[in-house]
């Protein structure tokens, strides 16, 4: 980035951040921090719960995701507005009557205090590692593709979103939310009409979004059953909207987002907002994919999207090897730009998709290759390079100014929702742990300063798993991933506390720990994608909890 950009990024994130602490100097007690004194109105409200859920790793990952594996992972949310319209109905009455400050304080009332606080320890694990990830992924990603110091990144990261949320609370966590989602649709905005600019002159859009449905990127549904298939229908329709009901429902980081609103009315609305929105947002944000990839096309791209470790090869003694492999990538380049003229021109020629889609083949082969040679010269090299593809666009493609814009975006991204996850973890463990199991008669002000104390905490744990923090993964499928394994267990606990009267809390309790472990079980043998691990944990917890209780009688 040059001069310019560096400007651009530091005032705009220090112009936000900096209102955003100053908005919510004061919090005199613990409904202050915590619920921001319930003054949020329905568009903060559907703002925050987005902020929250569109994390960094939603606007560096998605669009890779597009770009490799097309429309595909739009199916993932197609059931979303249906889990908002439940958790509406069921879920947001019941926080509202019982004035709760977590959602977990609801399961003492109907069951007992060990069922409370297992629920709560295991949303404190779940979300604690959650928190790490959302820091560590945009950081490893930013250190790699700018020479950045890692820890550094990770630790500036951290403690900027710690000074706001312990200063300010929720209410912070709200002001601040606003003017970064907004900030973040301007810029996506930005970059949709910069992109659909640089798309080859010569051609028409018809024409570019032929060449990106034979190329396979524009189908969205995958009608294909198989187990261990991420993102089909079947597991899209079966398994997702568990993972929702859970995550708006049950998961606290999102609970305090709508539990602070003025009213239900207003809960309700925010929470709708978000069901409504989410799917075309998230189709916007796949679609600049598509466009990234028709982009490149017509423009070279590297072999490898983290062109520092292009560099580390040829640094390497396979140096040699990785260049003729270079050769070959930019061969077949320039003989594509032929081939796709030749579609261009008649895209109904069977002849000519066939051979589209043969030298798309041959060019997935080099890049695969190019891969191993990777792991060759650093086995610990991250060979998944999807998530490189849009910063490298960023970085490489954009006007002086506007990089600088979209790379605060990136940050604002991951702060606002690490915020969230820090005020939430703080939350329940204040009200779950600390005011229940050690200090149930403390003052309104030791119960602030155990607020903030906790939010520290926890922004300082959540640092310290994102310097040791490593990929194996797509980061938007690895952060659902870590939720999965967890969330089943705990939306089952909270589904039978509301419709199944006849079952106690020793049943529930039996039930949640087996089930835990037969989900810890699945996840160890990697058979099944991570999606049906919601449906597998919440239908054993309730089936499970059933049979004890019978057999208790």
């Amino acid at each position: 980035m040059g001069t310019i950009d560096w400007i651009v990024m530091s005032l705009t994130m220090f112009t936000v951040i900096g209102y955003g602490i100053w908005k919510t100097r004061q919090n005199k007690n613990i409904e202050g921090f915590l619920l921001g004194g319930n003054e949020a109105k329905w568009w903060t409200v559907g703002l925050s719960v987005m902020a929250t859920q569109a994390s960094a790793i939603t606007f560096l990952s998605t669009p890779g995701q597009a770009y490799n594996d097309g429309m595909g992972f739009l199916q993932f949310y197609f059931t979303l507005p249906i889990a908002m319209i439940i958790i509406c109905v069921t879920f947001i009455p019941i926080f509202y009557r019982l004035k709760v400050y977590t959602a977990y304080e609801y399961l003492e009332s109907r069951f007992d205090v060990k069922t409370r606080s297992m629920t709560s320890f295991l949303f404190l694990i779940q979300r604690g590692l959650a928190a790490g990830i959302t820091i560590y992924a945009p950081a490893i990603i930013l250190s790699s593709v700018m020479g950045w110091n890692l820890n550094s990144t990770v630790i500036f990261i951290g403690i900027v979103a710690i000074l706001y949320t312990v200063s300010g609370g929720t209410r912070a966590v709200h002001v601040t939310h606003k003017i970064q989602m907004t900030i973040i649709l301007i810029g996506l905005v930005i970059i949709f009409i910069l992109l659909l600019n640089m798309l080859p002159e010569q051609y028409s859009f018809n024409q570019m979004m032929s060449l990106a449905g034979a190329s396979g990127k524009l189908d969205v549904i995958n009608t294909e059953f198989d187990w261990k298939d991420r993102y089909n229908i079947w597991t899209c329709l079966l398994a997702a909207p568990f993972l929702f009901l859970s995550y708006f429902g049950t998961d606290q980081s999102q609970v305090q987002r709508y539990i602070s609103g003025k009213s239900v009315g207003d809960s309700r609305r925010g929470l709708l907002m978000n069901g409504l929105a989410k799917v075309p947002l998230q189709f916007f944000i796949l679609f600049i994919g598509v466009l990234v990839f028709l982009f490149f096309q017509f423009t070279k791209a590297p072999i490898f999207f983290n062109e520092n470790q292009i560099v580390a090869v040829q640094q390497s003694a396979q140096a040699e090897e990785g260049n003729q492999l270079i050769d070959q990538y930019n061969g077949l380049i320039t003989e594509r730009e032929n081939f796709y003229q030749a579609y261009l021109n008649n895209p109904d020629d069977i002849t000519n998709v066939a051979a589209l889609q043969d030298i798309q083949a041959k060019e997935a082969i080099i890049r695969a290759d190019f891969k191993e040679l990777i792991s060759t010269v650093d086995p610990e090299a991250e060979t998944n390079d999807k998530d490189y593809v849009f910063i490298n666009f960023i970085l490489n493609h954009l006007p002086i100014g506007l990089v600088g814009l979209l790379f605060a975006m990136i940050f604002f991204a991951a702060m606002s929702s690490t915020a969230s996850e820090l005020n939430a973890l703080a939350s329940t463990t204040t009200v779950d742990i600390y005011k229940r199991l050690f200090n149930r008669k403390g003052s309104e002000r030791q119960d602030l300063i155990a607020s903030r104390l906790f939010t520290l905490m926890w922004g300082l744990i959540a640092i310290a798993f994102a310097r040791f923090g490593t990929l194996s993964e797509n980061l938007i499928q690895f952060v659902n991933i870590v939720g999965s394994v967890f969330y089943g267990t705990i939306l089952g606990i909270f589904l039978v506390a509301f419709y199944i009267k006849r079952v106690s809390s020793n049943a529930v309790f039996i039930a949640a720990i087996i089930t835990q472990m037969i989900v810890f079980y699945l996840f160890w043998l990697d058979q099944i994608g991570y999606l049906w691990f919601n449906l597998i944990g919440t239908i054993g917890v309730i089936v499970l909890s059933l049979v004890i209780e019978e057999t208790r009688r």
